[in-house]
């Protein structure tokens, strides 16, 4: 094996979403508006769930987190290139590189675990109600938000220090818009054969684990659905689950695209704009997902946008 030479990169050059100059104004302002209406659609939901104690529950606690994840997810990537446009630069470091890919792949595996935990709520909120609060107690929540860091901060670190390990051509050129680690990898002068396999088992074992939870959360939240007298009873059950259902379809739809995309075609064009959907659009569509159908969290946010005059005024 070669001996890494990385310490002499000064960086690598991104490509981006287009090579057109005069669409990178378009670009530009598509992606700072996607961005600012992510951050602050998630941040109404963090406030809002912070503000109004009646959405101090383990459901509205995991959700918040997954906001927070979701505002950290995209600004890992969107900054720096927004930053590159308005420069008029493809530039990022090596270092900067590495960072970037670290807290991408930290933030990504935060969402599916955390996916899986909300999974895990709602089976024992429909399946347990009468121990819900006993079995989610603040300790367990507090536990398992912490488990769900540590194991996405170990992932993240596993893949980074194994991209270190290789040693890399001057002016290599990414063709995405952000660091993206098999792209890295793939670029890579040195042998890489070990980083596929890890990075691809690893992949495997974040990707079916998690996924695994939450298929068998749900098949026993159906049976017990499927038990309720009721159809009234039934509808209210299976409307608590909704919005989780669309959020975890949303994730896991882009997430397989992007790796379908990678390893079926060779399309750069095709695998940026995938990168697009998992990175970007899903973190700015699930607060909407979520307030739409949430009557307390839509209740919340109301009470939350209203000024403190006309809040004394109605109340």
């Amino acid at each position: 094996m070669e001996a890494s030479n990385s310490t002499q990169i000064s960086g690598f050059l991104l490509l981006g979403l287009s090579k057109e100059p005069k669409l990178q104004p378009l670009i530009f302002g598509l992606f700072l508006s996607m961005y600012l209406v992510t951050v602050f659609g998630n941040l109404l939901i963090i406030l809002a769930v912070s503000s109004d104690r009646h959405l101090h529950t383990p459901m509205y606690f995991f959700l918040s987190n997954l906001s927070f994840v979701d505002i950290c997810f995209i600004s890992t990537t969107i900054p720096k290139m927004l930053w590159n446009i308005q420069t008029q630069s493809k530039v990022i470091t090596y270092e900067g590189c590495i960072t970037q890919m670290y807290f991408y792949i930290l933030f990504a595996g935060l969402d599916d675990i955390l996916l899986t935990v909300m999974a895990y709520d709602r089976y024992v909120a429909i399946c347990h109600p009468l121990h819900y609060m006993v079995i989610m107690s603040p300790q367990l929540c507090g536990l398992l938000v912490l488990v769900s860091w540590l194991i996405s901060v170990l992932y993240s670190l596993l893949h980074s220090l194994m991209v270190l390990r290789l040693s890399f051509h001057p002016s290599v050129q990414i063709p995405q818009f952000f660091c993206e680690l098999k792209q890295v990898v793939q670029l890579a002068s040195s042998e890489n054969f070990l980083n596929n396999i890890v990075m691809y088992f690893a992949a495997l074992l974040m990707g079916v684990g998690p996924f695994s939870g939450i298929v068998y959360s749900y098949s026993k939240i159906v049976s017990c659905i499927c038990k309720i007298s009721s159809a009234q009873g039934k509808y209210k059950a299976f409307s608590t689950c909704v919005s989780h259902l669309l959020v975890v379809s949303l994730f896991y739809f882009t997430a397989l695209g992007v790796y379908l995309s990678s390893a079926v075609t060779h399309s750069s064009h095709t695998s940026t704009t995938v990168s697009v959907m998992y990175a970007v659009v899903t973190p700015m569509l699930n607060p909407f997902i979520y307030s739409l159908r949430n009557k307390d969290l839509k209740t919340a946010l109301k009470s939350l946008c209203l000024t403190p005059s006309i809040k004394d005024q109605l109340y």
